[in-house]
């Protein structure tokens, strides 16, 4: 899965891509557009069951699931109009499977902002004027000559349906709006057919509100600001933060994190983990299990996969020739201690191709070659 990481320059998002890769793959100076080229980052998803499945199991090996971060230059107001670097970085980043758009909170006069002063909301304007802008440019060029030839009688029905599902969404655009909304109510069928346009706006978005270390014993009545205002579950972050811990173990992450907590007198420090949880529910994503002596594994499928498609996603034939999963929750699994101990209190259970698998399954699957 791939994810851009986008909003206005001089907000923290490339200090945020470094901290979320642990490396200095993208430049932080102090200045705009000093990200010219997309950078990429691979994110292990360090869900801690694996680890706990992995000591059950002795693995030799734990494999998480990972995210594919995309950092470009950030973006300014008549970008998709060809503002200074332009839609030429809009057409980078297509073919990622959401958005996270973040916000700059902190107050920090040392940072310039590029429109002169720290205005969340603002910025939440331009940007989504610039993604709104772009994909209008893909309609406006894609939809008179397909309109002209259905409206002449050489159009089959999909182009028709095509023609219909394009001016929805032009027109919710033009009246300054996302077409996520417009996209959540198409049918499979129907977005296979707007699939090649690879629109912006009807792409997941998350909200990531980066705050300053001052902040963060206030971080909880920012989110609930900023969800009323933006009617959208937001993250809180703080980029300077995670760049502090960037080079710490987990260890001495977690004992940081304690002193923080100390500190601050809250209950709870925002982390990157808060973001990547968010984004996992925002696209409807979850984790199952596989796990033995030679690795434990989690593998990433869509909230509501069956047994067969949970099994596609390690091997296409496996989903073709699936005859039952052996299944145990993750949860009885670990409290049981073992698969074996499980099953001897009738835990573990078979189940067919109309099993919709649950988030924590640990599974084995059957199949026919």
């Amino acid at each position: 899965m791939k994810i851009w990481i986008v909003w206005m320059p001089n907000i923290g998002k490339s200090t945020l891509f470094n901290a979320l890769t642990k490396s200095y793959a993208a430049p932080a100076e102090n200045f705009p557009f000093c990200t010219i080229n997309p950078n990429i980052g691979i994110v292990d998803v360090k869900d801690p069951r694996v680890d706990k499945l992995a000591e059950m199991s002795s693995s030799k090996k734990k494999i998480y699931s990972s995210i594919e971060f995309v950092d470009i230059a950030g973006l300014v107001k008549w970008a998709s109009k060809g503002e200074w670097l332009g839609n030429k970085f809009l057409s980078h980043i297509r073919e990622v499977d959401a958005i996270v758009q973040v916000l700059r909170y902190f107050k920090d006069s040392e940072v310039v902002h590029v429109e002169g002063a720290v205005d969340p909301m603002r910025d939440v304007e331009i940007i989504n004027t610039e993604l709104i802008f772009s994909d209008l440019e893909i309609i406006e060029r894609n939809l008179p000559n397909l309109a002209k030839k259905t409206k002449v009688g050489k159009g089959n029905k999909d182009e028709i349906r095509l023609v219909e599902i394009l001016m929805e969404i032009q027109e919710a655009l033009i009246q300054g709006k996302i077409a996520h909304n417009i996209k959540d109510k198409l049918s499979k069928d129907d977005l296979k057919l707007i699939k090649s346009y690879n629109f912006l706006t009807t792409k997941p978005i998350v909200y990531a509100i980066n705050i300053g270390q001052e902040d963060i014993p206030f971080a909880h009545e920012i989110a609930n600001d900023f969800m009323t205002k933006l009617q959208s579950p937001v993250a809180i972050v703080c980029a300077k933060l995670e760049s502090e811990m960037m080079e710490m173990s987990d260890e001495e992450k977690d004992e940081f994190i304690r002193e923080l907590l100390s500190i601050d007198k809250v209950t709870h420090i925002p982390t990157l983990n808060d973001l990547i949880k968010l984004w996992f529910e925002k696209v409807g994503l979850m984790y199952y299990f596989t796990t033995g002596e030679d690795e434990t594994r989690s593998w990433t499928i869509p909230i509501g996969s069956t047994a067969p498609q949970a099994a596609g996603a390690i091997h296409t034939d496996f989903e073709k020739w699936f005859i039952k999963a052996e299944i145990v929750s993750y949860n009885d699994i670990i409290s049981t201690g073992s698969r074996s101990k499980a099953k001897e209190k009738w835990l573990v259970r078979l189940e067919g191709k109309e099993y919709i698998v649950k988030d924590g399954d640990v599974i084995i699957f059957k199949f026919n070659v």
